[in-house]
């Protein structure tokens, strides 16, 4: 998994994900934490925390954050959130999905917005789900969302998409492969500058399309038990012609 989309897209991504209701979703996460975790939860880790929108969110719910991306930029916009927001106890690491470290165990973590579906190379996710049990107290939960195959065909597919807003314009090509059940992005972004002119970045970035019974095996390899599996913030089995699937699975040890 590459960070050069989002290291292009760091400025911006809050603006293109500006439909998402984070209050709603962390809502929904503490609903799970509430039902099904069998600990206390304190220490949260948010993987794949981006610019930190949802590590901000269940910070302010009295969680001890750790937030983990690959993209400096996109870190270095959080810290920049943190700091106007006077927040400093949030523990912020530049590290890949597949080969994080951290400083000890934790209660619960979370991974929004299909950050599981970058993981598109061979073995890519089950070294994820691998560290995220091995820093998972026992009877920990890991709570993750992915773009579902409806989604990679009816949504992505091979589809152009052209996005605007205040100052920037992405232009979005997509390149799917149902018989590989991979997605390649063709991204092209253009940003205003101070004098006017616009300035391009170009990026390719890939996902993974991941089957039902391909993602329930890769958790029970790992460790996991499934606890819920979803299309809605509820807690009714997941539908075949869902966009987003949201999963729970609880840390076996």
């Amino acid at each position: 998994m590459t960070d050069g989309l989002y290291s292009i897209l760091s400025k911006v991504y809050d603006i293109l994900n500006d439909q998402v209701d984070y209050s709603e979703w962390a809502d929904y996460i503490e609903e799970i934490i509430e039902k099904h975790s069998a600990v206390p939860v304190k220490l949260m880790l948010d993987l794949g925390c981006g610019t930190g929108k949802m590590t901000f969110e269940l910070h302010s719910r009295g969680y001890d954050m750790t937030g983990v991306d690959l993209s400096p930029e996109m870190l270095a916009e959080a810290a920049d959130i943190a700091a106007e927001k006077g927040i400093d106890d949030i523990l912020w690491l530049c590290q890949d999905m597949t080969e994080f470290e951290l400083y000890g165990t934790v209660d619960a973590a979370v991974c929004c917005l299909d950050g599981i579906n970058h993981l598109s190379g061979s073995g890519q996710l089950e070294k994820c789900f691998s560290l995220v049990h091995n820093y998972l107290v026992p009877d920990g939960l890991f709570i993750f969302d992915v773009n579902t195959p409806k989604k990679f065909e009816e949504v992505y597919g091979n589809r152009d998409y052209i996005l605007e807003d205040d100052g920037v314009l992405l232009a979005w090509q997509n390149d799917y492969n149902e018989k590989r059940r991979i997605c390649d992005f063709y991204i092209s972004v253009f940003t205003e500058d101070e004098d006017g002119r616009y300035i391009r970045e170009d990026s390719v970035q890939r996902e993974r399309c991941y089957s039902a019974a391909y993602l329930k095996r890769a958790l029970k390899k790992c460790g996991f038990e499934i606890v819920s599996f979803s299309s809605r913030y509820d807690f009714e089995p997941a539908a075949d012609d869902a966009h987003r699937w949201y999963i729970t699975a609880r840390c076996k040890k």
